[in-house]
């Protein structure tokens, strides 16, 4: 499978958690004799001005954030172009489901979902998305740029048990008729991290679940990363997660 990733997402840019050194490499450690790595180029502006505006992109560069945020959001749109054809998954940083069109926060400076398959519409590749975004925290700013769409579902895994929660993965995929189905991955509801939920085994499913749903409408795939903080686990659970998109 395909991974969309760069070397400068090693980079400390900020103090907090999704930043923190060590993160990436955790992933690249644990995924890297199974997948092919494609690297990683920067968005196009008017791919993001599409989704934010001028004021919100502005204050991202005055912040010195613009070309890591740039990078992130162009591997977004790389890795759901691939995932048209084959699975594919975004090992990029910043994440990106906290920010909306003005504003962002929760560590997140471009919304790297919805740039991407804004992309993806605006360039008459799809007619309809569907967005699971199974990190910890509902994902206020995808559905805030999204949500209003009549050609986008958005879905928050809301179940707080892990039975419940695969079960409401499982009727959403169930459910889900789409030209392209992408993961906002955070891995932070695993039991070892903030969430204390689900065990690594869990994103097999999840990955495997979307698989099977894309088949079935003829559509294609693909993950971009949120959150997830405990790098003593994070690599095993995007490989799991992985190999589940991989499966079918």
């Amino acid at each position: 499978m395909k991974v969309v990733f760069h070397s400068d997402f090693y980079q400390v840019y900020t103090m907090d958690p999704a930043a923190a050194a060590g993160r990436m490499q955790a992933i690249v450690r644990e995924i890297e004799p199974y997948v092919d790595f494609v690297e990683a180029a920067m968005a196009d502006h008017d791919d993001v001005a599409a989704v934010h505006t001028a004021a919100h992109i502005e204050e991202v560069r005055d912040d010195g954030l613009y070309p890591i945020s740039m990078l992130a959001a162009g591997g977004a749109v790389q890795a759901a172009e691939i995932g048209l054809t084959e699975p594919c998954f975004a090992l990029i940083r910043p994440p990106g489901h906290h920010a909306s069109p003005g504003a962002s926060w929760g560590f997140c400076y471009f919304n790297n979902m919805a740039v991407a398959l804004e992309s993806l519409f605006r360039r008459k590749m799809i007619a309809s998305a569907y967005v699971l975004d199974i990190d910890l925290h509902f994902g206020d700013g995808t559905v805030n740029i999204l949500g209003g769409k009549d050609s986008v579902a958005v879905h928050n895994v809301g179940a707080m048990n892990r039975q419940a929660y695969l079960e409401e993965v499982r009727r959403e995929m169930e459910a889900c008729r789409a030209d392209i189905i992408g993961i906002s991955a955070g891995f932070d509801n695993h039991r070892e991290d903030w969430g204390s939920v689900l065990e690594t085994a869990d994103y097999y499913e999840i990955g495997r679940l979307v698989r099977e749903a894309a088949a079935r409408s003829h559509g294609g795939c693909f993950a971009v990363l949120e959150g997830g903080y405990n790098h003593d686990i994070l690599g095993a659970n995007a490989l799991s997660l992985i190999q589940g998109m991989s499966s079918a």
